[in-house]
């Protein structure tokens, strides 16, 4: 569709399925532009349903992000709200590159307690998010700062809303980046925060080993490491094969604002 002058929007239900198609987004996708010199770009917005909440178990629950990270070529946004995800959406549509869209199924509506502030008003018609530009969602107080009794909080999806209940428990002192988009990455803002605080937790829902999150902790910490009073901290779900059906084993794998807030006292004693 795309080599014919169209620009096609495609949904895979559910992230879990995406890899049959993973040799097309490999050999053909991706590489397209590149092989072809720019001859023969590929424009595709492909949209992709993810994470896990109510039990829906191995196939309707994963989380994909560091597999589609390692594929050179595609750019990657997931955003944590209505407005992100129309502003992102319409950026996008309208970049020249293939772009996929993960879009947390729990958020939809706002489904799971918690994350009725998913369901925003449209700031305007033509509304976009450029690539690449993560956003301060929770600012430290001044006086926390001071004090060197603050860190940051760098995630993105359901990792912002259980950022936002774990800081509760801190007033003042949790400062919260959500990237949107991770790839292009808001370095930029990112090294930014981890420097002003230097404590840093990067939280992902998926599975943290080998993940995309562990690889931003040792970009954070080789680009800040003369900034950092502690070692940067990743918070993920257990590396299990799959996401378990039964609620119980899930919740027990998964990360949550209750276990974050637990890591986030150590962190801050440093």
């Amino acid at each position: 569709m795309s080599a014919v002058g169209l620009k096609p929007i495609v949904e895979v239900q559910f992230a879990d399925y995406i890899y049959p198609g993973l040799n097309q987004l490999v050999s053909e996708l991706s590489k397209s532009c590149y092989l072809s010199c720019g001859k023969y770009p590929v424009q595709t917005l492909i949209r992709v349903p993810i994470g896990a909440y109510g039990g829906g178990g191995p196939y309707h629950s994963g989380s994909i992000e560091s597999t589609l990270l390692s594929i050179k070529g595609i750019k990657i946004v997931y955003p944590s709200n209505a407005a992100d995800m129309k502003g992102l959406m319409k950026s996008a549509f309208l970049d020249p590159n293939p772009v996929i869209m993960l879009e947390h199924k729990g958020l939809y509506w706002s489904k799971l307690p918690g994350t009725e502030t998913a369901k925003t008003s449209e700031p305007a018609a033509d509304y976009r998010i450029p690539l690449g530009k993560a956003n301060i969602v929770q600012q430290a107080a001044a006086t926390m700062l001071r004090k060197g009794d603050t860190c940051t909080v760098i995630t993105y999806g359901m990792g912002v809303y259980w950022a936002l209940a774990a800081a509760s428990f801190f007033p003042g002192q949790i400062e919260i980046i959500d990237l949107r988009c991770l790839f292009p990455l808001d370095e930029a803002l990112v090294f930014e925060s981890v420097q002003k605080h230097g404590k840093c937790l990067v939280l992902t829902e998926e599975q943290q080993y080998n993940s995309f999150a562990e690889a931003l902790a040792s970009r954070i910490t080789h680009a800040c490491f003369q900034w950092l009073d502690a070692p940067v901290e990743v918070m993920g779900a257990l590396s299990l094969p799959a996401v378990p059906m039964n609620a119980g084993l899930e919740a027990a794998m998964l990360p949550s604002a209750e276990k974050l807030k637990k890591r986030l006292q150590t962190l801050l004693v440093y």
